[in-house]
C-alpha cells in the first residue's frame, strides 16, 4: 500500500494539530524530521526540520510499529502547534517525500477494515460516534463501534455453521460413525438464531431512530399555536408566527436534544379545506409527514375532535391554554405554560423506546438480518418436510450464513465502501 497522510484535526486555528502519517514508508518519512524518533507508543519531544534545515515546529511525536495502530500498520502522529503555517509546512514537507501521497476521505478508516482492525459495522459505528450530537447517539454509537454487531453475528454464523455442518455429516457420510439423529441439536440451534435474529429485528426501528433522530409533528387547525409552540420548544424564532390563519404553507423542521435524545420537530400547515393551491399543498404535506411522524402533537380547542388518527403514545393537548379560563389543561407556546411538562412527556416516551433499540442501525443490517431469518425459516421447513431434505436444509443454513455475513463486511460490501467512507472527512 501507498503511505498516506492528512490532517486528523480540523482545518484551521487550535491549540493543536495533528498530522497523521500511515503506511510502510511511514517510520522512514517521519525520520527524515527528526532522525530520533521515540520509542513505540510513547510519546516524545521533538523538534521537526524541513528538507533545507528549517526548523517547522516543537512538537509531540507518536510512533505505532505495525499492527499496533488504528490502521494496523505503521503509523506516526505529528501533535503540532495548531497554527495554520505550521500545518502547511508539514504537509508540504510530506508531499515532497517520495512514495507518500495524501489520503483520500476516510482512508485510514478503510485500511483499519481491511487490516482487520475494524469490521464494516465498526466503520459504521465510528462514522455515527463523529456525527453523534445527543447523549443518546453517543452511547448506541459506541455500542456498535466496540464490536456488539460483529460479536452477534459471529456467533449466529457459529451456531448456522454448525448445524449446517450437522447436516451434511448425515449427507456425506451416512456410514461413518456420525451420530444417527441429528435434529434436536439442529433444530435448537435454529431456535435459539432464530429468537435472537427476531428480537434484534425488533429494535432496528427504535435504532435508528436514535442515529438519525425521532420526529414528532404539531398538528392541529389552522391559527391554533403550532408556530408558536414550535419556537417554544426550540428557544428560537425557528418559524413566522401571525394571528392570521394559513401563515405557515410548508414543513419546518428544527431539530433538537431533548434530554439526550435526538428530535426533530415539525411544524406543519394548519389541516383545513381551502381554495388556495399553495395552502392546499402544504395541507396534503402536513398530512403526509404527521402520518409518518413518530408522535404527533394535537393542538385542539376544548371538545374538538383531531382530524387525523390519534396513534399510541401520541398527544391531544388544549392549545393556547394563556386565553382560556375554563380550566382545561393544555399549553401555551407564548406564555410557556405546560411546555416543560410536554418537553419531560416527550422526552420520557422517546427515552422509553430508546431503551429497546438494538445494535443494527442501518437499513442494509435491516435488509440483511430478515433475509438471514428468511432463510433459517425455509431450512426449518425442509427439516419438517416429510421426505429428508437435509441437503435442502443445509444449502438454505449457507445461504443464511451469507446474509448475516454482510452485516460484518465479510461479503457484498463493495457497493456499500465507497458511500460508507465518502461520508468520513479527511484524515479519518
Amino acid at each position: 500500500m501507498d503511505t498516506i497522510y492528512a490532517l486528523s484535526t480540523a482545518p484551521g486555528k487550535a491549540g493543536v494539530a495533528i498530522v497523521r502519517v500511515s503506511g510502510p514508508k511511514a517510520i522512514e518519512a517521519a525520520q527524515q524530521l527528526c532522525p530520533s524518533l521515540p520509542e513505540s507508543r510513547k510519546a516524545g519531544r521533538r523538534t521537526l526540520t524541513g528538507a533545507d534545515g528549517t526548523a517547522i515546529d516543537d512538537a509531540l511525536l507518536l510512533v505505532f510499529e505495525d499492527g499496533a495502530s488504528f490502521t494496523g500498520e505503521a503509523v506516526v502522529e505529528f501533535h503540532l502547534h495548531g497554527s495554520t503555517a505550521v500545518i502547511k509546512a508539514l504537509l508540504s514537507e510530506l508531499g515532497q517525500m517520495g512514495g507518500l501521497r495524501q489520503a483520500e476521505p476516510g482512508e485510514f478508516t478503510r485500511r483499519a477494515m481491511e487490516n482487520g482492525a475494524l469490521d464494516l459495522a465498526q466503520v459504521e459505528g465510528l462514522a455515527d460516534l463523529i456525527d453523534a450530537e445527543t447523549e443518546a447517539q453517543r452511547r448506541q454509537a459506541l455500542r456498535v463501534l466496540s464490536g456488539d454487531l460483529g460479536k452477534r453475528a459471529e456467533t449466529w454464523r457459529h451456531q448456522l455453521v454448525r448445524a449446517a455442518a450437522l447436516l451434511e455429516a448425515t449427507i456425506d457420510f451416512a456410514d461413518e460413525d456420525v451420530p444417527v439423529d441429528v435434529s434436536p441439536e439442529v433444530s435448537e440451534l435454529l431456535r435459539t438464531v432464530t429468537q435472537d435474529l427476531e428480537q434484534e429485528i425488533k429494535g432496528v426501528t427504535v435504532a435508528e431512530r436514535v442515529r438519525t433522530g425521532f420526529e414528532v409533528a404539531i398538528v392541529g387547525r389552522p391559527n391554533a399555536g403550532k408556530s408558536t409552540l414550535l419556537n417554544a420548544l426550540a428557544g428560537r424564532e425557528a418559524a413566522i408566527t401571525s394571528e392570521y390563519a394559513g401563515t405557515t404553507r410548508d414543513v419546518i423542521e428544527v431539530r433538537m436534544d431533548l434530554q439526550g435524545v435526538p428530535v426533530t420537530l415539525l411544524d406543519t400547515a394548519g389541516l383545513r379545506e381551502t381554495d388556495d393551491a399553495v395552502e392546499a399543498m402544504g395541507v396534503e404535506r402536513a398530512r403526509a409527514r404527521a402520518e409518518a411522524a413518530d408522535l404527533r402533537v394535537f393542538l385542539i380547542d376544548p371538545g374538538e375532535i383531531p382530524d387525523l388518527d390519534v396513534k399510541d403514545d401520541d398527544l391531544v393537548l388544549v392549545s393556547k391554554i394563556d386565553t382560556r379560563s375554563d380550566g382545561h389543561k393544555g399549553v401555551s407556546g407564548k406564555t410557556g405554560e405546560g411546555v416543560s411538562d410536554l418537553i419531560e412527556t416527550l422526552a420520557q416516551t422517546f427515552a422509553q423506546r430508546s431503551a429497546h433499540d438494538g445494535v443494527a442501525t442501518r437499513l442494509r443490517h435491516q435488509e440483511a438480518m430478515p433475509r438471514g431469518l428468511d432463510r433459517i425459516h425455509r431450512a426449518q421447513d425442509a427439516l419438517n418436510a416429510p421426505d429428508d431434505l437435509s441437503e435442502l436444509a443445509a444449502e438454505e443454513l449457507r445461504g443464511a450464513v451469507r446474509a448475516l455475513d454482510s452485516l460484518v463486511g465479510r461479503i457484498d460490501i463493495e457497493n456499500v465502501l465507497d458511500e460508507i467512507f465518502a461520508s468520513f472527512c479527511l484524515g479519518k
